[in-house]
């Protein structure tokens, strides 16, 4: 329950399907690209394209409260849906959106509002109550950016008081990555595993293995898989991550949708553990 304590001083965390994750420390709740409608079925429903879901809304946003921090990392609707911000908007009036200022107007649009939104460039970090974003660059597949130099795609790194998570947003390797993350510490690695497939005719992200690989290289004591099990034609199991885990020694959590897991730091060394709640 997001009302609920969470025990100790540890750090709760919901996949909620695709790459979107709930977040609560202590009484504060932040929000990754949550897509929590059928949107995209619906876009798509009479095209050769169709987003079938596999997996339920778990939760509908208009009951997620109180939510302090909400992100997108770019512009697409499984990152940033309309229906879902709108929900939230009204359920949290006092909420704020950080996105890639590169994509403000459509920002302005899906948000609603020109209130509560915070736009980053990457390389710069916005401070909200007591957690601190840093926007990292984000590869989907390439590191593309603006007129102006600034990346339509990002990922955040969240300081949040022991804590250190990333979201890496839809991303593959890149140049200066893991040099990026290790300078900032990251705990917590959330990574896409769906891979790229040029006969999907939708930008790619890290298979599996890279995502299980990049969380050993910046030296994550865990990490969580996402961006899978949502649309039929855009998934892959996260066996490959798992295997790769096991073999790399590096600690791993494969929620279900909806399934939460709660982290606590050791009181004797940076190194987390997790327990994972029963589906």
């Amino acid at each position: 329950e997001i009302a609920g304590p969470v025990p100790g001083d540890g750090l709760a965390v919901w996949w909620l399907g695709q790459s979107g994750f709930l977040l609560k420390y202590r009484q504060d709740c932040l929000l990754f690209d949550p897509y929590l409608s059928d949107s995209l079925t619906k876009k798509y429903a009479q095209t050769d394209k169709p987003h079938e879901r596999m997996t339920a809304i778990p939760v509908a946003p208009g009951a997620l409260a109180p939510i302090s921090v909400i992100t997108a990392t770019h512009g697409h609707t499984d990152h940033l849906d309309a229906e879902t911000l709108q929900a939230l908007r009204a359920a949290n009036p006092g909420a704020k959106l950080v996105f890639p200022e590169a994509i403000r107007p459509l920002a302005v649009e899906r948000w609603g509002s020109s209130e509560g939104l915070v736009g980053l460039r990457d390389g710069e970090a916005t401070t909200i109550g007591p957690m601190t974003l840093h926007a990292v660059p984000a590869a989907h597949e390439k590191l593309d950016r603006d007129a102006e130099g600034r990346c339509l795609y990002l990922g955040f790194v969240v300081h949040w008081g022991p804590w250190r998570i990333y979201h890496a947003g839809d991303t593959i390797p890149y140049e200066e990555q893991v040099a990026t993350l290790r300078a900032l510490a990251v705990d917590l690695a959330l990574l896409p595993i769906n891979g790229r497939k040029p006969e999907r005719r939708v930008a790619g992200n890290l298979w599996g293995d890279e995502a299980a690989r990049l969380a050993k290289a910046v030296h994550a004591d865990l990490a969580i898989p996402c961006h899978y099990e949502m649309f039929s034609f855009n998934t892959e199991s996260p066996a490959l991550f798992e295997q790769t885990c096991r073999e790399l020694k590096q600690g791993f959590a494969v929620p279900r949708c909806g399934q939460r897991v709660v982290l606590q730091h050791r009181r004797d060394s940076r190194k987390i553990m997790w327990t994972l709640a029963k589906a």
